[in-house]
């Protein structure tokens, strides 16, 4: 137990996650060709189709690379004692949140209601939503979700006494009407300046938390807060300004802890995504002597990328922890439709496929042309710009660069978040290094 009255291991439906197997795939599904429209999950998967098989555009998941990933992650933290809330919203997709709780996650980390509504959809038993909710519908619907559910979990945040005041007269309204109802946990939230949300200074943090105290419908339950929007690389300044704003944190935590505030036998003090975990754990890893939980929750680690994570996370090409490091298992597929003038090619993917706000895609490798033929580096050739459906190639005209239309290239790309988002249905293929791929999965999200 974790001294709150849940169960210490986070649980998921599995029977509800494996259900997708039944689902049938369609055109609805651009990741999918005709020739497999009707079948299920299950049925396609027993085909291996190649990946030559898949029309482009593609986004595709590497299976050898999220295995790695999830591995290396799960056992980074438990050899610092940390605990990981993966942030949900990364991959919106059930079955890899399975394969992160089998991983050990103590919860799931989501942004909003409707997040938080695909997670109890799934059965997973233990939520964090690191963000505030004062919506009165929301609020009342998370209420009616604990008291039908006494082994659930709902830890939300709040970042000043306004937003607790509006928390507490939703819930007070409802309890009025409909009766008694469990109180919700609350995470007072830490901000830093020039950030995101979360309270700029120390009296505001207490001030909320002491709403928080005051109210019979919430219950204190620890403080949190989200670095990555003070610093955008990974030089040492901006690890600086991550490990002043984390030592705010804990200042708000001793605080409460020393006057007795909490409300449950096991504070959580949450922060890390998956650009500065390291500092987290310089940070914050002395407190799980003191019985607090310590919780990352980062969420792009499982797919990691060739972009941004790749240069800024703490094991990515330039590791700042020791371990093993991350592997990107995303990859866009894409073919060569136009060259109208040269120097310049278009190809058959834009924003609406590809992320784009992290960086752009980089071109990797170009793909067996015929049958017995190896894949290719094609240097020189740099994707230059993203429209709606087309993607911009660009080279030194005098250059002899070996590129026609209807070639199929591999792109790396930046960005999790907004990859995912772009996909109904995301094929896993055994290993994106190989020739030409074996599909052996498909995932669903739920965006």
């Amino acid at each position: 137990m974790d001294g709150t009255g849940a169960q210490d291991t986070c649980r998921i439906d599995r029977e509800k996650v494996a259900a997708r197997e039944g689902e049938r795939v369609g055109r609805w599904h651009k990741a999918i060709p005709p020739e497999l429209w009707g079948l299920t999950v299950a049925e396609v998967r027993e085909r291996r189709p190649r990946l030559s098989q898949l029309p482009t555009p593609l986004l595709t998941l590497s299976r050898s690379a999220l295995d790695t990933n999830l591995r290396v992650m799960a056992d980074w933290c438990a050899e610092r004692g940390l605990d990981l809330a993966p942030h949900g919203k990364t991959t919106m997709a059930p079955q890899l949140w399975a394969e992160q709780v089998d991983s050990g996650a103590w919860a799931i980390t989501v942004a909003n209601p409707f997040q938080l509504g695909v997670a109890l959809e799934f059965g997973v038993s233990r939520v964090m939503v690191a963000n505030s909710v004062i919506s009165p519908l929301a609020l009342r619907w998370i209420a009616d979700e604990l008291a039908a559910d006494r082994d659930l979990r709902v830890l939300v945040w709040a970042d000043s006494p306004v937003a607790v005041d509006l928390m507490h007269d939703a819930l007070a309204a409802h309890v009025e009407a409909s009766g008694s109802r469990p109180p919700i946990d609350v995470l007072v939230e830490r901000g830093g300046a020039g950030g995101r949300t979360g309270a700029r200074d120390l009296d505001t943090a207490l001030a909320a938390a002491e709403r928080v105290v005051a109210s019979p419908h919430l219950r204190l339950a620890g403080v949190g807060g989200y670095e990555g929007a003070l610093a955008h690389d990974s030089d040492a300044h901006s690890r600086d300004v991550v490990r002043g704003y984390l030592r705010d944190m804990v200042e708000v935590h001793e605080r409460l802890a020393a006057d007795g505030r909490y409300e449950v036998e096991v504070p959580v003090v949450t922060a890390g995504g998956s650009a500065y975990f390291d500092v987290v754990d310089e940070v914050m890893a002395p407190l799980v002597a003191t019985g607090t939980r310590v919780v990352l929750r980062s969420g792009a680690y499982i797919v990691h990328d060739d972009g941004f994570y790749r240069h800024v996370s703490p094991l990515g090409e330039e590791p700042r922890s020791g371990g093993p490091r991350f592997r990107s298992a995303m990859h866009g597929w894409v073919r060569v439709s136009s060259q109208p003038e040269p120097g310049l090619a278009l190809f058959d993917a834009g924003k609406r496929d590809l992320p784009f706000d992290e960086g752009l895609p980089e071109v990797q490798l170009r793909r067996p042309r015929a049958a017995g033929e190896e894949s290719a580096a094609v240097p020189g050739v740099q994707v230059t710009a993203l429209n709606d459906q087309h993607g911009f190639l660009r080279w030194d005209a005098t250059a002899d660069v070996d590129l026609r239309i209807g070639d199929e290239l591999r792109l790396g790309l930046s960005h999790p978040c907004t990859a995912m988002d772009k996909w109904t249905l995301v094929p896993v293929v055994d290993d994106a290094d190989t020739a030409d791929p074996v599909v052996v999965d498909l995932v669903r999200t739920w965006f």
